[in-house]
């Protein structure tokens, strides 16, 4: 209680229904400092308070409890001719009014009010907490949950900056999409237990995870999870290197003693698209898995040979021994990319990693990729990608 005359404070003191209502006093001040120093010392939950007080007045008051002690109910006492000036205090959320001369009944319906406040308060504060540790609870199965109607293109862009917000996922544009799959779950034969299974795919997911923390010198930098066919998907603020996704093969092997298969696909700018680059990380697994063991020997051999800026269907179906059309027909009805189609894709695929990270220049890169000149290499890069090789390091 706050107020500057000693006759009023010892007058509401007496007439305060202190049992009825459960309260305890918790000390007088006869200034606004005083008051103010009392009920940060009791963490006072209501404060009385003069608005015509010395040193410091009742709205100054009001507004330093309001910063340290959010959650204390105030109730001003004035009189009628300040009664414009107490207007001023609604800006500062206080609990109730009271007007001089004090009706003593008047003031304990107040104050009963007020406890009513405190009383509500204190409950949707513990529904909070409560709801609060359900969230922390089922975090883990609350993000899968998002990130499956996300995939499914459910979603609006609005939607999914909020969710990504509320989940505390990383908010900034992811530039990949990663999808691991176990073959035993995509051929049904079911070698290992239920359990097993589980733990071998949490196996996986964390040594895939390890590799990409490793490769952004520990920022993870990802949202995962596990979709209905049994993929791990990862989508990735940074893309993977060629080189990182045959680590994470070789790592699952050496560890677990099981063969994985990847599939990656670029993603631009748009967070509300992604889904579309996710189908296409799935599609390029399935297709893989479908392939005749030549086609999978000539896109093994395009990969470690696509530096060559000489490389032809020829050169490759004389490596293979069949013939180039039988190659030709066979690689587009597999893959559903010509042979030339592929190669320029994998070629793109180093360009796009080494601009993305390495500090090489444009003709460094054009050379790794297998092309003969940086003009070739850009003209090629900008059909493909809409933007320069240059833009694209920059975006």
């Amino acid at each position: 209680m706050a107020d500057d005359e000693v006759i009023i404070r010892e007058g509401i003191h007496s007439v305060i229904q202190w049992d009825e209502l459960n309260l305890v006093p918790a000390g007088e001040a006869e200034d606004g400092q005083e008051a103010l120093e009392l009920a940060l010392a009791q963490s006072a939950d209501i404060v009385l308070v003069d608005l015509s007080m010395p040193i410091m007045n009742g709205l100054t008051l009001i507004r330093h409890i309001r910063e340290k002690l959010p959650a204390c109910k105030m109730v001003i006492i004035t009189g009628h001719d300040e009664f414009a000036y107490a207007q001023e205090a609604i800006k500062f959320e206080v609990a109730g009014y009271i007007l001089k001369p004090i009706n003593p009944d008047n003031l304990n319906q107040v104050l009963a009010s007020v406890i009513a406040k405190l009383d509500n308060d204190y409950t949707q504060k513990k529904l909070l907490q409560s709801a609060s540790r359900q969230i922390e609870k089922h975090i883990d199965l609350l993000r899968d949950r998002f990130c499956l109607e996300w995939m499914s293109g459910e979603l609006s862009l609005d939607e999914i900056r909020e969710q990504l917000l509320f989940l505390d996922l990383p908010q900034s544009s992811l530039s990949a999409v990663c999808v691991i799959l176990w073959p035993e779950l995509a051929s049904g034969e079911m070698l290992y237990s239920q359990r097993d299974r589980q733990l071998l795919l949490f196996a996986i997911e964390n040594i895939a995870l390890e590799c990409f923390a490793q490769e952004r010198n520990g920022e993870e930098g990802c949202i995962h999870f596990r979709d209905y066919d049994g993929y791990l998907v990862f989508m990735l603020q940074h893309a993977p290197s060629a080189k990182l996704l045959e680590h994470i093969k070789q790592s699952v092997q050496s560890f677990l003693n099981i063969r994985i298969h990847s599939g990656l696909a670029y993603n631009g700018e748009d967070m509300d698209g992604i889904h579309f680059v996710y189908q296409q990380a799935k599609a390029s697994i399935q297709r893989e898995l479908k392939l005749s063991p030549l086609i999978k020997q000539a896109k093994e051999w395009i990969a470690a040979n696509h530096k060559d800026q000489r490389l032809s269907l020829e050169q490759a179906a004389r490596v293979l021994n069949v013939s180039p059309v039988y190659l030709s027909r066979l690689f587009k009805q597999e893959t559903g990319r010509s042979f030339i189609g592929h190669l320029t894709y994998t070629r793109m695929k180093t360009a796009i990693e080494l601009l993305q990270g390495s500090d090489m220049t444009i003709q460094e890169i054009s050379q790794q990729a297998g092309y003969e000149t940086q003009h070739y290499f850009s003209t090629a890069f900008k059909k493909i990608t809409g933007m320069s090789p240059i833009q694209y390091r920059k975006r």
